[in-house]
């Protein structure tokens, strides 16, 4: 028979059972040893990161650490005279500028149209190839080609096609019989703008085609199945099944194609350089035309430092539209 020790019977000096003897070394007090190669291992993993790195440090965070310094002075891209300290002059220029705001209410203007039309067109281009019927590779690859194509190349071709004798035009009026005589689409402030959205949204819809098409092969069939068997519509599945299911997508495609839309660039300078009468400039083409043009690069740095804080303020309030709620 086994008698049990109670803790007033104990031995002095003796150690409680499961307890560390008194001097003895504690298991988190134990010398770790490294696994053979560890050195090796890091030293390899910062050696492949290092390229990536540079880049990013030559071509990311140095210019844009120097792009906030020189906001604040007079700097010109080729002059004699030594740059200064000016403050926020250039800040107070441009916000007294009225083509500075012309170029934020064109830029508004652009992204309010192309933002939900483009999404919408790029979500039915999904809808209709996410089925399995003979040819939908080619389907796929011809709504995808415009985005691999090059958008100066892209706007070179939009610009004959916009021309006064050019190819829309033509087809005007062929189809009217001679009643309709188009446009000069890029020469008319009223048409401009519009003419450029048009070609925006068909060069790059195929894009957020494939955005769209991942988060619907994301669903799980079984949902379908099941709103089948309850005798759903297919507009019902859409509704129910299919649009709550894009959350995570409708976030990823309404930010992309906002800041896409923002930075306005190489549609206008290829095809309007700004014009007619600024009614297609854009702050990111004034901001190249003051830095390059016009060799103010202090002003244009301004103008730099301004949109990325407006891009910011825009992102951080989409994101906090689209969080996810409890």
């Amino acid at each position: 028979m086994t008698t049990t020790q109670l803790p007033s019977q104990r031995r002095p000096g003796a150690t409680a059972p499961g307890a560390t003897a008194p001097g003895a070394p504690t298991p988190s007090a134990a010398p770790r040893h490294r696994r053979p190669g560890y050195l090796r291992e890091q030293l390899s993993g910062w050696g492949m990161i290092a390229p990536a790195a540079v880049l990013l440090l030559a071509f990311v965070f140095l210019p844009a650490i120097l792009g906030f310094g020189l906001a604040f002075t007079n700097a010109r891209l080729i002059s004699p005279r030594p740059v200064e300290f000016v403050g926020t002059d250039n800040f107070a220029r441009l916000f007294a500028d009225p083509t500075f705001w012309r170029a934020l209410l064109n830029v508004t203007y652009f992204a309010v149209v192309v933002v939900p039309v483009q999404s919408a067109l790029a979500l039915a281009m999904a809808l209709l190839i996410n089925k399995k019927f003979r040819g939908v590779n080619f389907f796929r690859t011809v709504y995808f080609l415009p985005v691999v194509t090059s958008m100066v190349v892209v706007s070179l071709l939009w610009l004959f096609m916009y021309r006064k004798d050019g190819l829309i035009n033509e087809l005007l009026s062929t189809f009217s019989f001679g009643l309709i005589q188009g446009a000069d689409w890029l020469n008319d402030p009223a048409t401009a703008m519009p003419a450029i959205i048009a070609l925006s949204i068909w060069q790059a819809a195929g894009f957020h085609m494939i955005i769209w098409l991942a988060g619907l092969q994301s669903i799980s069939g079984e949902l379908y199945e099941a709103a089948q068997l309850d005798g759903a519509s297919r507009w019902h599945q859409f509704r129910y099944v299919t649009w709550p299911g894009l959350k995570p997508t409708r976030s990823l495609v309404l930010v992309t194609i906002t800041i896409q839309a923002l930075g306005l660039f190489d549609q206008v300078s290829v095809m309007t350089q700004g014009g007619p009468l600024d009614s297609t400039t854009t702050i990111i083409y004034e901001a190249v035309r003051s830095g390059f043009k016009q060799q103010e690069t202090s002003y244009a740095s301004a103008i730099s430092l301004v949109f990325f804080v407006l891009v910011l303020l825009i992102s951080a309030v989409q994101r906090y539209l689209t969080r996810e709620k409890d």
